[in-house]
């Protein structure tokens, strides 16, 4: 758009006699006080919904890391009780093959206490 094309959208044509064929008429474009509130309400709406969905994700996240810590925790207490299983298994064999309890004779019970 020209200059004097922008000129020529805010003249206003006069045909009264006497008077100048074209007269700028002033245009003031501005909000008035309830528009501005309800423009203010808006973004104000605008911004508690965006928290909210901010929240919620986070809230969400928490979740999932509270049940993966969770999964995690009984994980760990299953590895440590097959290693505390795996040591006596390995435990009792290695006593069983052992040159010591090789040379070990068996003993009977020779009587009982009454």
């Amino acid at each position: 758009m020209t200059y004097s094309n922008a000129l020529a959208m805010g003249r206003q044509q006069t045909t009264m006699r006497g008077q100048n064929s074209v007269s700028f008429r002033v245009q003031d474009k501005r909000l008035g006080p309830v528009s501005n509130t309800i423009v203010l309400i808006v973004l104000a709406c605008l911004l508690g919904l965006l928290y909210l969905t901010q929240v919620t994700k986070t809230n969400a996240y928490g979740y999932k890391i509270n049940s993966l810590q969770q999964q995690q925790a009984s994980l760990q207490q299953q590895h440590d009780d097959l290693t505390v299983a795996s040591a006596r298994e390995q435990s009792l064999a290695q006593v069983a093959s052992s040159p010591e309890a090789a040379a070990m004779t068996p003993t009977t019970p020779s009587g009982s206490v009454q």
